[in-house]
């Protein structure tokens, strides 16, 4: 993750050229504004279908568009006198409530072109308008497409607007509800460990806990999202109102999610995605649930066969339903990286954050990951790791490919060569070892001027930086992230696509205290699966009769990896240097899982 000092500039490395480093952001840490000044009050509820809320099928509906919710305004300059601000009052586009056999939320894409709002079934309630019957999701479409376009826009009601008026201000820091808490974070020196508690349980009993970073920022930049997912099956052919009205509970698809989110440069990234993602697979899946729910996956989703070897191509290809979910997951990842960037250009924020999501859906297990968290099947007999990072290091190959295919995007100011070390004008003309984007071994290279440039990924470990500034290699957002003193940008080589991991429940005998661990790399930056899988297996063993055994284990796990502070430091038990960082844990027990 992007290192940030205590002065809140971002970390400076030297070259040749000049200091790499990310944009500068706003402070945060140490000198940092108070968070009154920054941090607008919380004013919407996201339309997630968790614990403690409506099943699915039986509230009433709300489209609005994304950017219709009060965000956070931008920073004060220094010295500018701010007061206390209530809500903007913004157009709300409408909204249609229906009362019989409601539907869990129209496709996001109606027709082409027309966005909906982040709904996942539940009401999307804002505290700056009450729930009304309104113009159709159609309107409020058009609505939000001529805003973001620039043009004068047709509100609700037929009345017409002047053009986008102020830009949004950026969404309100909160933790996830499911906590129940508020903006307020626990002293630096104590790290207090927060976690659920028996009064709202989460989906199949599961356990979270988090704590916040030793100094690294001023907020807790990791966030979290569980919700219910219920996928809509379209009938071809009918009308909307038609449609709305016949749809009942036994034309759904239950899916369950898990995400963690861990932000750099600030939790705006991550707090978008959070309210985001889940409604962007939805959408995904609802748009391909035609093919998922048939033995196997036609051609086309209307059934019609344009060529005699249409079903030959499938069965060839080996295309299954799971195939159609692991396409949806990718296909939802990338449009919340979209939806990221057009709302922090919008809000005048830089930043992103890495994202790790598990869905269980109709008998399997999907986790996709873009970023360095990580998630670990602990069954009985063995562990099953079901992600892996993406490190400059790790996706070097892929980094050089981009390079060498595009070279204009180094700027003139790196070189794609990897070389054991940062060269020296003494290395020039001598033959030293190096690879390139289609090497797995080493060679010998006679090095030239051009290869004493800064090097594309630099630095091992913990410490390698993509273009001297990202500590990931994939992940959403930092869409306006430039390397500092030019204009080269790093988000071509930060890839938001994720690797998607299947585990399909029928091939295994699922135990009692089988688990899956999704965790931030706070987590994992001090424990390794043998560990952490050591301690889970202890710890269900000794408190098999506790109902709530999985939840504090959610908290264990963090206690462990945050340690204990001595003097100035934070210890592990061992002696070893604990975890600074955010730290974020699910504890999801697999048996527990709803098969309806």
């Amino acid at each position: 993750m992007l290192k940030v000092p205590p002065d809140g500039g971002a970390e400076e490395q030297p070259s040749r050229w000049g200091a790499v480093r990310a944009l500068p952001s706003p402070p945060r840490g140490k000198g940092s504004r108070d968070p009154a000044a920054r941090r607008a009050p919380l004013t919407v509820d996201a339309g997630l279908v968790s614990h403690g809320s409506a099943r699915l099928g039986s509230v009433p509906f709300r489209s609005v568009p994304f950017r219709s919710v009060p965000f956070r305004s931008g920073s004060p300059r220094p010295g500018q006198e701010t007061a206390p601000r209530a809500p903007r009052p913004l157009p709300e586009p409408g909204a249609t409530a229906r009362a019989a056999c409601t539907a869990p939320g129209r496709s996001r894409r109606r027709r082409a072109g027309e966005k909906l709002g982040p709904h996942c079934g539940a009401p999307w309630r804002s505290s700056a308008a009450p729930l009304e019957a309104g113009p159709g999701p159609a309107m409020a479409a058009e609505w939000l497409r001529r805003l973001r376009r620039g043009g004068p826009a047709e509100q609700p009601g037929g009345t017409q607007g002047t053009g986008p008026g102020p830009p949004p201000a950026g969404l309100s820091y909160r933790r996830p509800k499911f906590l129940r808490g508020g903006t307020e974070e626990s002293p630096r020196d104590r790290r207090v460990v927060r976690g659920t508690g028996p009064e709202r349980p989460l989906p199949w009993g599961t356990g979270y806990a988090e704590v916040i970073n030793a100094e690294k920022s001023e907020f807790n930049e990791d966030q979290a999202a569980c919700c219910q997912i219920t996928i809509r099956r379209r009938e071809p052919g009918l009308e909307e109102d038609e449609e709305w009205l016949i749809l009942c509970s036994t034309q759904f698809l239950t899916g369950y999610y898990w995400a963690l989110f861990d932000g750099h440069g600030g939790p705006e990234a991550a707090i978008i995605a959070s309210n985001y993602l889940h409604y962007c697979i939805k959408q995904k899946l609802e748009e391909v649930v035609g093919g998922i729910t048939e033995a196997q996956p036609p051609m086309h989703l209307s059934g019609r066969c344009v060529c005699d070897s249409d079903p030959q191509f499938v069965e060839e290809k080996h295309i299954h339903a799971q195939d159609l979910v692991v396409g949806a997951l990718e296909n939802a990842f990338q449009e919340c990286d979209e939806v990221i960037g057009q709302e922090m250009e919008a809000t005048n924020q830089t930043g992103g954050c890495t994202a790790l999501a598990a869905l269980y859906f109709q008998g399997k297990l999907y986790v996709a990951n873009a970023g360095d968290s990580r998630a670990v099947l602990v069954l009985k007999d063995n562990v099953v790791p079901m992600s892996c990072e993406f490190t400059p290091e790790t996706e070097r190959q892929r980094i050089q490919h981009l390079a060498f295919l595009f070279p204009k995007l180094l700027g003139g100011e790196f070189t794609r060569f990897e070389f054991p070390r940062r060269l020296k004008g003494d290395d020039v003309g001598q033959k030293v070892l190096y690879r390139d984007y289609f090497m797995e071994g080493w060679g010998y290279k006679t090095v030239e001027k051009a290869d004493l440039k800064y090097p594309l990924v630099h630095g091992h470990g913990k410490q390698a930086r993509l273009l001297g500034t990202l500590a990931v290699s994939r992940g959403l957002g930092d869409h306006q992230l430039e390397v500092i003193d030019t204009n080269i940008e790093v988000k071509p080589f930060l890839s938001c696509i994720p690797k998607v991991k299947v585990f399909d429940f029928a091939l295994h005998d699922i135990k009692e205290d089988d688990v899956l661990i999704m965790a931030t790399d706070g987590l994992w930056d001090v424990l390794c699966n043998k560990e952490v899988a050591h301690m889970v297996r202890s710890f269900l063993e000794e408190n098999r009769t506790d109902p709530h055994r999985f939840s504090k284990l959610a908290k264990c796990l963090v206690c462990r990896a945050r340690g204990k502070k001595r003097g100035h430091q934070w210890m592990l038990d061992d002696n070893h240097e604990a975890s600074y960082d955010d730290i974020s844990v699910f504890v999801i027990p697999l048996h527990n899982r709803d098969e309806n």
